[in-house]
């Protein structure tokens, strides 16, 4: 080291160097200037840390180090050492009985396992982790396998955010009965009193127009029909990938497009029964509108 009195305080990384031959004299300093240092030039400094709901923590989880020294690495006194041994203890219970309670890392995975398969953005993922830990809290979670209740938990989560995905999709996507499925939607919305929004079907339209290789002429012209259809509240209690998937049909069958039922059908999820008995209402709804709606230009 040169004999020079000129140093560079790096707070950042924690190092002092001398600015004459660039030795680096500690990789060290007090952590309270560190923490002066920044809360002074950082104004983001005094904003709080946000944590993902996602987690299995959520937040910031405490570790107790296993070796019994403190922060200058001297060793701890008799009373201390046998502090720490509880605190250690403590915290290993609390991190099991929750693993037990809630297996929330097991549903973490199947979540975000499904995130891939479905193609599901990360707002989805945060909702429903929030619904899933209102369940868990109910006491829903007992007694029910953990892809049962995520899958419920997530079909909330997309029906709230408008994101048009149906019980077949998810249930198969997770290899899960739709009939369980559905069973388990409805205990858990009744479980945590919610309101559930009706899907609207002009994103239902959108869905199964892209399964189905339909143009965008077409496209346009069902979401037409659908907003009349809207007026006239015929959709109200009836399955919206239904009436979506009639739509399509009707407008395939006006101007031309060949698309059988059972494409049409497996495009929404729906069977070919439930296509006929929409399309039959769509009929009979202001016949005299409809060919004026399918055949503007």
């Amino acid at each position: 080291m040169c004999s020079s009195d000129s140093i560079i305080t790096d707070y950042e990384s924690g190092e002092v160097i001398c600015s004459k031959c660039g030795l680096v004299i500690s990789d060290k300093i007090q952590e309270s200037r560190v923490a002066a240092s920044i809360s002074a030039n950082t104004p983001s400094a005094n904003k709080s840390v946000g944590c993902s709901t996602a987690s299995s923590s959520s937040g910031l989880s405490t570790v107790i180090g296993r070796p019994n020294r403190d922060a200058s690495g001297h060793i701890l006194k008799g009373a201390m050492r046998y502090r720490m041994k509880r605190l250690r203890k403590w915290d290993l219970r609390i991190k099991l009985s929750e693993s037990r309670d809630g297996n929330l890392k097991d549903a973490l995975n199947e979540l975000h396992s499904l995130k891939d398969k479905l193609g599901l953005p990360e707002t989805i993922v945060e909702k429903t982790t929030y619904i899933y830990r209102k369940a868990q809290i109910k006491g829903f979670v007992r007694g029910r396998t953990v892809p049962i209740v995520v899958d419920a938990a997530l079909y909330i989560a997309c029906r709230e955010l408008g994101i048009p995905k149906t019980l077949k999709e998810i249930a198969g996507a997770n290899n899960v009965k739709r009939k369980i499925l559905a069973k388990t939607y409805r205990m858990l919305i009744t479980e945590l009193d919610m309101k559930i929004p009706i899907v609207d079907p002009t994103k239902c339209v959108m869905t199964v127009s892209n399964k189905a290789n339909v143009s965008e002429k077409s496209k346009r012209k069902a979401i037409d029909i659908i907003f009349h259809i809207n007026r006239k509240e015929m959709t109200n209690g009836k399955d919206p990938m239904g009436i979506a998937a009639a739509v399509i049909y009707l407008v395939c069958q006006r101007v031309g497009e060949k698309r059988t039922q059972p494409v049409i059908a497996q495009a929404a999820g729906i069977t070919e029964m439930t296509l006929r008995n929409r399309y039959k209402d769509i009929k009979r709804l202001e016949l005299d509108l409809m060919p004026c709606l399918v055949n503007k230009p």
